[in-house]
């Protein structure tokens, strides 16, 4: 966790924040709607946020029927240990 929100820190600084990186490891996988509820931002800016962490592979996303989910790979890794 302290890995990835250093990464985010350096190199999305518009975007990190404390809120940001404890939602990403709540789970393994994160949605817009969950930005949305927990970090009180519209439905624009989640996108982006999720589109910038994929963009610097923190998240890989993956469409599965219409919604588009972003998997938390370093997360998932420690999980199936």
């Amino acid at each position: 966790m302290d890995k990835q929100a250093e990464i985010i820190q350096k190199k999305l600084p518009k975007i990190y924040s404390k809120e940001l990186v404890e939602l990403l490891f709540m789970n393994p996988y994160t949605k817009i709607k969950f930005l949305e509820k927990h970090l009180g931002v519209i439905r624009q800016t989640a996108s982006k946020y999720l589109k910038q962490l994929s963009f610097i592979d923190l998240l890989e996303e993956q469409k599965i029927g219409k919604a588009n989910y972003y998997i938390n790979k370093e997360f998932v890794e420690v999980l199936s240990k």
